[in-house]
């Protein structure tokens, strides 16, 4: 009844909205000449389109836009700046709508922390000097995990298979897309920095987990490949924190899944990469260490961090308990108060802090940073649990092992970057879309899986594949 009553609305709408624009088009043929209307028509059409798919494409479409507002390439920015917003919204109101519609969403302590967070988030207008561009921040925080509660969840229940499987595609694309233009000089993601923390974060553990699932051979040298090439980039990018997470990550997969050979051979693999790079160029891999170690500027490893970090932590000192306004660092050269500079981060209030947590710290201070703490420790309990039960049964065919490395990754990296607690970059959308997903397909108790992990698992058939839902 319910899929017929769609329809029938589906058709209706579709007809009601041919007869309107005819209408339009002959009564006022001029709107259909501007290219502004007829942008915001084709917009309006997609974000309807949108809707009708909401489970099976709204989570890929907003990922989309957020990354093409950072990226690039031409066409990106401008424009998508502002619209992430609209769709980031669209998300959380659709997905709030349903699960209140259909109450098949549990929101336990999780969730009640995470919405006490954004509640703290709102003591640091009351003390920031940009009260106006503060509360944006806070606002576009409030729809980001608005959505990461209802609307991501809701593309993943019921359908662990579809998702894992597209979220293993998206990745293969991702980076053979990269691989073909970076090495032509055409750098894709701007900051050498984001190329390191995407390939690091998300790209690697996810395609060496796609290696572990039971494909055929053609598909996992594929990825095997392709996992390879994502590691070739973070070096490319010399990002640290995005090498660093991207060993890391694959190496705690292996031993958590008890693939030791894996680890040992991959570790074989790249020492004889870096002995053959030694001997045909013995001054490439010195020259390599020294500009991804220091920068090629100092002695001192974590030299280009110190000052960002010693300006942060002059800030927290300035205001330890309330901090300075969530997303600014009190800077008096500029006020944002347009509502551009109010929808993106504007250089006279912000400033890299190098590393998320002293971000907040010095945004919203110690008391406004309790619930954001609290918050990450459940994340890492939830992680220390799936990484108990992946030790405990061996399996990777789930859901949960690439999302507990995705969220290890994302956490230790956060520690070197600022991005973590930005809501207008793609990574913090991507990462507490995923975290929260996390939440609910992890185990319940150590050794033990819960009944969604045991359902994903082996499916209405008991094999061992991922199984493909309808």
């Amino acid at each position: 009844m319910n899929e017929r009553f769609r329809r029938a609305t589906f058709v209706l709408g579709a007809v009601s909205a041919a007869v309107i624009l005819t209408y339009a088009a002959y009564s006022r043929p001029w709107y259909f000449t501007n290219q502004t209307y007829l942008a915001g028509l084709l917009f309006l059409e997609c974000l309807i389109a949108l809707v009708f798919v909401y489970r099976r494409m709204f989570f890929l479409a907003l990922l989309l836009v957020f990354l093409w507002a950072g990226i690039n390439l031409p066409g990106g920015g401008g424009v998508w700046t502002k619209a992430r917003w609209i769709i980031l919204g669209l998300g959380a109101l659709i997905g709030l709508l349903i699960s209140v519609r259909e109450r098949r969403l549990h929101f336990g302590p999780f969730h009640l922390i995470a919405f006490a967070a954004v509640l703290a988030l709102l003591v640091s207008t009351a003390v920031s000097q940009y009260f106006n561009y503060t509360l944006f921040k806070v606002l576009s925080m409030l729809l980001l995990l608005a959505y990461a509660s209802t609307g991501a969840r809701i593309a993943v229940a019921g359908r662990e298979s579809r998702f894992s499987k597209g979220l293993i595609t998206g990745c293969e694309v991702f980076v053979f897309v990269n691989a073909i233009l970076y090495p032509v000089g055409i750098e894709v993601m701007g900051n050498p920095n984001s190329l390191g923390a995407v390939m690091g974060i998300a790209m690697a553990p996810v395609l060496l987990w796609g290696t572990l699932l039971d494909e055929k051979s053609s598909v996992h040298y594929r990825r095997l490949i392709l996992y390879a090439a994502s590691i070739y980039l973070a070096f490319l990018s010399h990002g640290r924190a995005g090498i660093l997470v991207a060993l890391l990550s694959s190496a705690l997969l292996c031993l958590s899944l008890r693939k030791y050979r894996l680890l040992f051979q991959g570790t074989i693999a790249l020492v004889i990469i870096v002995a053959s790079v030694s001997i045909f160029r013995p001054d490439y891999v010195p020259s390599l260490i020294s500009s991804i170690a220091y920068k090629n500027s100092s002695a001192v490893i974590l030299a280009s961090r110190l000052t960002p970090w010693q300006s942060a932590m002059e800030n927290i000192s300035e205001h330890p308990w309330f901090g300075m306004g969530f997303g600014t660092t009190g800077s008096d050269t500029a006020d944002p108060t347009s509502l551009e500079d109010r929808l993106a981060s504007t250089a006279g209030v912000t400033s890299e802090n190098g590393s998320s947590y002293l971000s907040l710290l010095a945004g919203v201070g110690i008391l406004g940073s309790l619930p954001w703490f609290i918050l990450l420790l459940l994340i890492i309990g939830t992680i220390v649990r799936t990484i108990a039960w992946m030790r405990t049964t061996g399996n990777a065919l789930h859901l949960s092992p690439p999302l507990a490395m995705i969220a290890v990754a994302g956490l230790v990296h956060a520690a070197f970057e600022d991005w973590m607690f930005a809501p207008g970059n793609y990574l913090c959308v991507f990462f507490w879309s995923l975290v929260f997903i996390l939440a609910d397909v992890a185990p319940r108790a150590k050794g033990l899986a819960s009944n969604r992990v045991s359902r994903s698992i082996l499916g209405a058939s008991g094999s061992g594949r991922i199984p493909c839902d309808v």
